[in-house]
This record gives structure tokens, sequence and C-alpha cells, in this order.
């Protein structure tokens, strides 16, 4: 196949979705669009599809250099498995651990990308750590959180569902990948708690699932420690095991995430954390490098996006474009720590990254990085 991505089928266009597809239309993209309905006017075609009908799904796909996954985690390995046998690119925003590993195994007879993860967290962070990792001889720790929160939080869970809560609920109750003392392990979510202070605004983190991505494989043996944690307001953490564990729902994850929107629902003034360090020796003079920043929503092609919505849909687009532009292999696995940043940051989707307005068409020539 050409190598070169021109088009572009981005399906699920709900809150990140329909910003992925408009910021890649926007870029230069031939894109359409599907969802399971109509989602009114927007800038380029967009198709009805059951994306749980395999057969119907791969039909669809023909035709298109690439696909971008917006759909809950649950329909990525079946939309993951009809791209590799059409051999045209993949990418996705999932969380999910048994997704992730599923695609990565696929991707061993792949004859195009297959890019899981490509989102904030995973996805961003693990960019960002990775950066910061590779300023040291020798490397102690990796330490990376992430959290989208309500600018102006209310009641005792200081929270609002701008995320799916599909997403949220496996976080908060699968366990989670980590290196500890030089030893992989899984521990549970909703632990480790920590207080972290950005801008002045004192914050809590503790351990959620999915969120370091294939960043375990990478530094196996190599580290002493690695973690993600989500970021929440204080308290948070209590509330959701006392909600979670004591109130048992995490026997019925769908109800959980049903009663959390109802009574969390989404709000437009949002705020992204994002906390990333590394210690380690540069010279042998032990050290510590710190990225923290706080993204806030945006205007793009006229329209306010919340911050979580540019921060997860800028990340998958500026991927998009690097694989399309040669900076990044166009075939197998991608993992997100193999990027480079600051290669990242002068894509036309992750300047957003760098504070600066989302404009002009990027520079796509066939992909010639490919490596057997």
């Amino acid at each position: 196949m050409n190598a070169e991505i021109n088009s572009v089928l981005v399906l699920g266009l709900g809150k990140v979705g329909s910003l992925v597809a408009r910021l890649l239309h926007e870029t230069g993209f031939d894109v359409n669009g599907a969802d399971l309905c109509n989602q009114g006017y927007l800038p380029f075609p967009t198709l009805c599809l059951n994306s749980g009908i395999p057969d119907e799904l791969s039909r669809m796909m023909k035709g298109f250099d690439a696909v971008v996954s917006c759909l809950p985690f649950t329909y990525n390995i079946s939309v993951a498995s009809s791209a590799c046998e059409l051999g045209i690119h993949y990418f996705d925003l999932t969380e999910d651990v048994h997704t992730t590993k599923t695609i990565m195994r696929m991707s061993n007879t792949a004859e195009s990308v297959m890019a899981p993860q490509c989102g904030l967290a995973p996805g961003f962070i693990a960019i960002v750590g990775a950066s910061l990792a590779e300023g040291f001889d020798r490397v102690r720790s990796i330490r990376l959180r992430v959290g989208a929160l309500p600018q102006h939080p209310t009641g005792l869970l200081g929270y609002a569902f701008n995320w799916s809560p599909e997403g949220v609920v496996n976080e908060y109750l699968n366990d989670c990948e980590v290196i500890e003392d030089g030893e992989k392990k899984r521990v549970s979510s909703l632990e480790w708690l920590e207080t972290i202070v950005i801008q002045g605004i004192r914050l809590e983190a503790f351990t959620t699932s999915g969120g370091l991505g294939t960043m375990c494989e990478t530094y196996g043996g190599r580290i002493e420690n690695l973690d993600y944690k989500t970021i929440r307001y204080p308290g948070h953490a209590k509330l959701m095991n006392f909600f979670f564990h004591e109130l048992l729902m995490r026997q019925d994850r769908q109800k959980a995430g049903e009663i959390l929107v109802n009574a969390k629902p989404p709000v437009t003034e949002d705020v992204v954390y994002v906390h990333a360090s590394a210690e380690g020796w540069k010279k042998d003079v032990l050290s510590r490098d710190e990225f923290v920043r706080a993204y806030y929503p945006v205007e793009i092609a006229g329209q306010k996006w919340r911050a979580i919505s540019w921060t997860t849909a800028a990340s998958v687009c500026a991927v998009v474009e690097m694989v399309s532009n040669g900076t990044l292999p166009c075939r197998g696995f991608l993992k997100q720590e193999e990027i480079p940043f600051p290669e990242f940051l002068k894509t036309t989707n992750g300047r957003l990254y760098a504070g600066k307005p989302h404009g002009g068409k990027a520079s796509r020539k066939p992909c010639d990085t490919m490596k057997d």
C-alpha cells in the first residue's frame, strides 16, 4: 500500500471523535466520519455505521489509508482486526490493557502501523515521560500523573464526567502495572495516595489502570520505579473506594457509570493537569527533571473545546501526522514512548500543546522510514 496517509476514517463522533475528525480535516487529510446516528452538520462527509457488526465495519473501512477509532474500548479489537486484514493504518485512544496486548499480537503480521493508546494518558504522558528520561545517563524513576477536572468543583467528589464513564470505571477498578524496586508488579487501583500541588492548588493522586501503556515492558530491567497516577481534588479517592468497594458497585460497572454521570454530568470549564517527573544521574550527579502543565479550553475552528477533548484529540492527530510524513515507522506496533517529543510538538496538531493556535496544512510525504 501507499504509506502516505491521505484518507482517514474516524469512527465515533462524540465529544472527542468529532474533534479528531475536525482537526484532521483542518490539517489537510481527506476525512470521513462514522457514527451510529446523524451528528448534524460537520465540514466533512459522515456515514451511519453500527460498529458492532464486523462485516459492515470492514466494508466501510475499505479504501481508506487509515482508521482512527474513537469508540468505546470494547469495540477496538474488532476495528483493529479489520484494519490489520485490510492493511490500513490503525490508531485508537484506548486505556484498556487487554485490548492493547491483543492489538500488539496482531501487529506481528501487520503490513501497516498499529498504534493504540494515542490519547492523553496513555499517549501524550508517555511521550513526555520518555523525553524526560532521555536527559539522564542513568534513570532511577519515572512518575507520571494526569487529571481532567472541573475548574470550579462542587460537592464532595469534586468531579465531572467529561470523559467516557466506561473508561473511568475501567481505570478505577482494573489492576495497574508498575515497576517497584526494579520488579514489574500489578497493584490495585485507587491506592498509593499522594499529595500534589500545581499552580498553588492542592490535589491528590492515586493509582489507576492503563495510564502507562507499554512503558513497563519498555523500561523493565532498566529502571527502579515507574508508575502512573490519576490526579483529583482531595477526598475523591476515599469516596470512590466507598462507592465501588463498600457499596459493591464494582459488581455492576455499567450501573456504576450511569449513577456517576447522572450525579456529575460534564462541565464546559475544565482543566487538564499534567505532572511528569524523572530522576536519575547526569555525570554522576543525582537530579530530577519535571514537566508540569495546566491545560484549559481553547477555540478551534471558531468553536470552544473542553481541555480534555482537545488534549486527547490533538495527541492522536499529531501521531497520524508523524506516521504520514515519515517521522515514525509505517509498519508494526507503535509504542507511545518511542515518539520523539520535539518532533511531536512540531506537528500542526502537536503545536496546540505548546500553546500555539491550530492552523495551516501538515507536511505530508510518503513514509520512508519503515523498518522491517
